[in-house]
């Protein structure tokens, strides 16, 4: 199953090297993309069963991720909104839990770890990562 990806970025580079690598490694599909405030705000709230996952930067060409988090606080169960930002200090990271968020990335470093909770979240549930290894003697 594809996790339906919102992304909210206003960086063109950034945003579409995130597309490509999110959806080759991660069974991503992007939906849609803003890279304002507003724009993040009013496709979200708009389409509310057309997404499944936001990737919601901070610092946006006009307004701030923050509103885009608190635009969404009473979103869908089981619809995620995380951070993708440089700035993802501790008093950020406190400011997004605030607002709902389930998860912060920092861009220089988690990149990795954003790819592996997309693995996580589009998986159908109970399935398993590591299969068991077969018994010794058993063939595989």
């Amino acid at each position: 199953m594809k996790l339906r990806t919102y992304i909210v970025e206003d960086n063109a580079t950034i945003r579409e090297n995130l597309i490509g690598t999110l959806e080759e490694l991660a069974s991503v599909e992007a939906v849609g993309v803003a890279e304002t405030e507003d724009d993040g705000k009013n496709w979200l709230l708009a389409h509310p069963g057309d997404w499944d996952l936001a990737i919601v930067d901070l610092f946006l060409r006009q307004g701030s991720g923050l509103g885009v988090l608190a635009a969404c606080r009473d979103r869908k169960p089981g619809q995620k909104m995380v951070v993708l930002s440089n700035y993802a200090t501790p008093d950020v990271r406190m400011r997004c839990a605030q607002l709902g968020v389930d998860a912060v990335f920092d861009k220089s470093n988690e990149i990795d770890a954003l790819v592996d909770y997309c693995i996580q979240h589009s998986a159908p549930a109970g399935m398993n990562f590591n299969p068991p290894m077969p018994a010794s003697g058993q063939a595989a």
